[in-house]
């Protein structure tokens, strides 16, 4: 199986949202955003690909919310999992990274928005 066409699944905590990924999925992004704070209760770590190649399995309990112009989270009404990101007119879609069935083989590629992180934790080294 080469990396277009490898799947990954995953689910929220309670399976009510369950999900395949085609990939390849791009290594993982940590977002310190007040935002992502806010939904998650620390920071949010995501990998992102594009929507034509995420595959709802089961999503009776996915709900969407607008957290801003610019993106809507996709979350689990039973659990509160949350477990996508989409940005507004774009063809992409991020999956929050602890969502994915393991093993991934994902590396942490970066960390954004850190000048809003927590004063609680240290930001997370990037190994390449």
């Amino acid at each position: 199986m080469t990396e277009e066409n490898k799947e990954y699944k995953g689910s929220c905590l309670c399976g009510g949202v369950q999900y395949t990924a085609v990939g390849p999925l791009d290594d993982v992004v940590a977002c310190h955003c007040r935002q992502c704070q806010k939904t998650s209760g620390f920071h949010v770590a995501m990998t992102r690909l594009p929507l034509k190649n995420l595959r709802l399995d089961k999503y009776e309990t996915l709900n969407w919310y607008r957290s801003s112009n610019e993106a809507e989270r996709g979350f689990c009404t039973r659990c509160g999992g949350n477990v996508f990101w989409k940005p507004t007119g774009k063809d992409s879609v991020s999956i929050t990274a602890g969502t994915l069935d393991q093993p991934t083989g994902l590396k942490l590629r970066d960390n954004i928005y850190t000048e809003f992180a927590g004063d609680y934790y240290e930001i997370p080294k990037v190994t390449r």
